[in-house]
């Protein structure tokens, strides 16, 4: 095939199909290295941010990982909001948008919200079932602290 042919010849890069997402709701499904780029963000304190040298030389020690593949990720996940991309001099320097818990609490709230009401109150209950001693006494806690909040107060 001609060298004009192949480039004309479209092929999706992540084998899902394309779809437009909005700028002012940052996504929480994430992919694999999208995933590890955010584990080497959130596991700095909360207000530091890494240069993509930083984060390259963290994955690099568990993975065979290209820099300018970790400087796409990082600006993919800038465009998505998920993380903050600030410049420092010629580089970015980029930090988590979002805590692990925030952004594991938006993935099950928008989950929960693909369901009608009663799959939604299904699907909680399925959870709860089969949550451990420590997740239960976790969520018991959390309510405890909401019926205590006055509603006045919000």
């Amino acid at each position: 095939m001609p060298a004009a042919k192949r480039r004309a010849v479209a092929r999706p890069t992540s084998g899902e199909p394309s779809r437009q997402r909005q700028a002012s709701r940052p996504s929480s499904r994430l992919g694999d290295l999208e995933r590890a780029v955010m584990e080497v963000l959130w596991s700095r304190p909360e207000q530091e941010s890494c240069t993509v040298r930083e984060v390259h030389a963290e994955l690099a020690g568990t993975r065979d990982i290209a820099y300018t593949t970790v400087m796409t990720v990082l600006d993919r996940l800038a465009k998505k909001d998920v993380v903050h991309q600030e410049r420092d001099g010629r580089a970015y320097r980029y930090r988590a948008a979002a805590s692990r818990g925030s952004m594991t609490a938006e993935l099950m709230r928008e989950t929960l919200t693909d369901f009608g009401r009663d799959s939604r109150q299904s699907a909680l209950v399925a959870f709860v079932e089969e949550a451990s001693a420590d997740d239960i006494a976790a969520l018991k806690q959390a309510l405890a602290e909401l019926s205590r909040v006055d509603p006045a107060d919000s």
